[in-house]
């Protein structure tokens, strides 16, 4: 992709998605976000009234009778993109790519944040850190997070949502609103979740393609795993081997579905062929 090409790209999912998030998203985000992150102002003398489990006990103990901790909402957030980049995220069969797709969800994100004075930074991930991009303000820094999506060439394929988790858990040490944009095409990453949920506001915004679920009746179909490169043939015309497919995504959705449960984590899904802003507003609505 030339220089030119890129700048055009880059501009067009910024008229698109900045005036979504100045019209529809700012208010929302605002309210679903703003007041969850807390930070210590001070120690005074306990009050009749105040909670227990806002004592600080080591003052208390130094001091001889019961201080508090007094906490104040913090001003400035941190919002953090965890983007994957693996090669499954390059496939769309109707509007746009899920790559398209988590560019414009990135891009929401980020204009939402930059309306609210937050700081904004990415990780870019296949089966490897491709970029870390640390939280910054401003137009030019959003712009950048979104140009490293739409021009990025993966060094690895494969998708490795635990190792990417564990890298941003080395490197953010401060709470953060942390969104994670994926098609969750991997497994074995729920204990590296559930611990990302319990240190930061984690939100997971998966994308999908209706290729996903459903197989179109073409007769045979070559099937080629975009992260392995395998081929499998497939006789779509078999009522069976499309029940088949249909059956295990399904399965494979509501496995995900009860992780995102348990591990404490909102969730959204996004289609390729479906506009964004609907299950968008429903997730801030939520945490509102």
């Amino acid at each position: 992709m030339d220089t030119t090409e890129l700048i055009q790209r880059v501009r067009r999912v910024e008229l698109k998605t900045r005036g979504l998030s100045d019209r529809i998203f700012s208010g929302e985000y605002h309210s679903a976000f703003k007041g969850r992150g807390m930070a210590f102002s001070e120690n005074r003398e306990y009050q009749h009234g105040d909670e227990i489990r806002t004592i600080d006990w080591n003052v208390t103990a130094r001091m001889g009778h019961p201080y508090v901790k007094v906490f104040e909402e913090e001003r400035e957030l941190t919002v953090f993109l965890l983007i994957d980049v693996s090669a499954s995220n390059a496939s769309g069969t109707r509007e746009r790519t899920k790559r398209e797709l988590i560019a414009e969800l990135s891009a929401v994100i980020a204009f939402s944040a930059m309306g609210n004075n937050d700081k904004v930074g990415a990780i870019l991930f296949s089966d490897r850190i491709e970029r870390f991009i640390p939280p910054k303000k401003g137009r030019s820094h959003v712009l950048r997070i979104i140009r490293e999506i739409i021009e990025i060439e993966p060094n690895g394929t494969g998708t490795d949502i635990a190792s990417a988790l564990g890298h941003f858990l080395s490197a953010m040490k401060k709470r953060t609103i942390s969104f994670l944009i994926s098609d969750f095409r991997d497994d074995d990453f729920e204990q590296s979740l559930k611990h990302a949920g319990r240190r930061h506001d984690m939100v997971a915004l998966r994308v999908t393609d209706p290729i996903d679920k459903t197989l179109p009746n073409v007769g045979w179909l070559p099937l080629q795993d975009p992260e392995t490169s395998e081929i499998r043939w497939m006789q779509t015309s078999s009522k069976r081997a499309r029940k088949k497919h249909v059956v295990s995504e399904m399965e494979r959705e509501a496995h995900l579905n009860s992780m995102f449960v348990r591990s404490g984590v909102d969730q959204a899904v996004l289609m390729t062929n479906k506009p964004y802003v609907q299950p968008l507003m429903q997730l801030f609505d939520r945490r509102g």
